[in-house]
């Protein structure tokens, strides 16, 4: 037995199937632009993650700096200060007057 479909319903169903394919293309877009805006979202939250790392990283090597240089004795900080700033020339000096004075004997 044959039924016949009323062409109302048939068009309404040619119709609707048109119209999901005539969307899907900017669906599709809708679906990457969503996608890409998420990426670069993340990209950002990971720069400014590594940028405060790289920042508490430098504030702790530049306590550790500070540590060291207050570590220092200061007896032995001005002793090395001295031969740095002297660079041995009393030391030569004297050397120098002990081989003079033994010629002269």
């Amino acid at each position: 037995m044959a039924t016949t479909v009323s062409e109302q319903i048939t068009d309404a169903v040619t119709q609707t199937n048109v119209k999901v394919v005539a969307e899907a293309p900017a669906m599709a877009m809708g679906t990457i632009y969503q996608s890409m805006a998420h990426s670069i979202g993340i990209l950002f939250q990971n720069s400014v993650s590594a940028q405060q790392q790289q920042n508490t990283l430098a504030q702790a090597a530049a306590n550790q700096g500070v540590m060291q240089i207050y570590s220092v004795d200061t007896g032995a900080a001005g002793a090395a200060t001295e031969k740095v700033s002297q660079g041995g020339i009393a030391d030569n000096l004297s050397s120098l007057l002990a081989v003079m004075k033994s010629f002269q004997s």
